[in-house]
């Protein structure tokens, strides 16, 4: 007897039937959906007029700069100031005690009236003698010798002026003034200890307004500036770079201060290859300190019409810099830029890129289909600069 036929071999080819019919084109199960196209966002080159400048490292050193030290020895009495504070010139900053130079003051004035007795007895007596009759009244060697002691009162009275004269210095000493306007460091000496002449360290004052920033240029760099010179200019303490110069701080984006190059130095250092330069800046509310670094920049060149991209647009493959374009087919491919400096967040492309190119702000892979969206004002400037996927 055969078995029966199951009814479920004849559901199997029915099943599959239905399957490849198709119920109006659904994927088969387990087959994935092709993802669409990321989205990215983009942006055309932005259109500046920017000007070629160089940029150098340097820090701020004070206009004027003095130590205050005591031209006489004594003891410190007085101290007129507080640390850190604002001076200005002739401001008193130390007193020395005055006493001991007082008394010398009035001990040379009182040499002084002496001399001063004997020239005139001298002079008296040199007018007696010489109304004499000589020969019989009186000799010769007494009148020469009369002469002579005028002659050397007279000198005494010299040499004691002189002393008071060096008194009354040592008594002004005693009180030091600030030759300077400027900021004054904290006090190296407190009020009692011994103070000596030309030795002892009391304080530092800096001036603060104008500022003056040192930096080093190689030598290329200094060639084509003095290459823009005339002869007069070059002539200079500047060697004719008046050329604009813009300055910012290390935790500023901008080059906000503006000054002027002052000075460069007369040789350039065999060890570097570079010359020392000088710019100077106001700095009317004393932010600028000595000793604080921060970057200069030199204008070179007239400003001139460039493009440029967000730096978070710029891909780097070894030495080579790119960023991606997209082509009429919605592809991403990679163009091949050459970088200037970064203006107001973004940065120059000097050769690479067309003003008609359109730029992935966002980094994605070469040759991979995408959807462009256009960026807005706000991440065109690439300061926040967020591509959509």
């Amino acid at each position: 007897m055969l078995p029966r036929p199951s009814r479920f071999i004849f559901a199997a080819p029915l099943i599959a039937a239905f399957a490849l019919s198709g119920c109006g084109g659904e994927q088969a199960p387990g087959e994935a959906a092709a993802p669409p196209p990321p989205k990215v966002t983009v942006a055309k080159p932005v259109k500046k007029l920017v000007g070629d400048y160089d940029e150098y490292v340097g820090r701020f050193v004070a206009y004027d700069f003095v130590e205050i030290r005591a031209r006489v020895s004594g003891y410190l009495d007085k101290i007129h100031f507080r640390d850190g504070q604002i001076v200005k010139e002739g401001d008193p900053l130390f007193t020395i005690d005055r006493r001991p130079f007082a008394a010398a003051l009035d001990q040379a004035k009182a040499a002084r009236q002496q001399a001063e007795a004997n020239l005139a007895f001298a002079e008296s007596d040199l007018k007696r003698g010489e109304s004499l009759v000589r020969g019989t009244t009186i000799t010769q060697q007494t009148l020469d010798q009369r002469t002579q002691a005028k002659r050397v009162a007279e000198a005494s009275v010299t040499a004691q002026q002189a002393a008071v004269t060096q008194a009354e210095l040592d008594l002004q000493y005693t009180e030091l003034k600030s030759p300077i306007a400027g900021r004054i460091g904290d006090r190296r000496v407190s009020v009692g200890n011994l103070v000596t002449n030309d030795s002892t360290l009391l304080a530092t004052v800096a001036s603060i307004d104008p500022i003056r920033f040192e930096f080093t240029m190689d030598e290329a760099s200094y060639l084509r500036y003095l290459g823009a010179a005339t002869r007069a200019q070059s002539e200079t303490a500047n060697r004719g770079m008046s050329l604009p110069v813009k300055l910012k701080l290390i935790d500023e984006k901008d080059f906000s201060h503006e000054g002027k190059i002052d000075f460069v130095d007369n040789v350039i250092d065999r060890s570097s290859g570079t010359i020392r330069a000088r710019a100077e800046f106001a700095n009317a509310d004393g932010k600028l300190t000595p000793g604080m670094f921060g970057r200069i920049q030199i204008a070179i060149s007239r400003p001139a019409e460039a493009l440029l991209v967000p730096d978070s647009a710029i891909g780097t493959e070894q030495v080579r810099k790119f960023v991606y374009a997209i082509s009429k087919d919605d592809v991403a491919n990679p163009k091949y830029v050459t970088l200037g400096p970064v203006v107001d967040g973004m940065r120059v492309i000097t050769a690479g890129l067309d003003a008609n190119d359109t730029v992935v702000v966002k980094r994605v892979r070469p040759g991979v289909k995408v959807t462009p969206q256009q960026a807005t004002a706000e991440n065109h400037t690439g300061e926040t600069v967020v591509g959509t996927n």
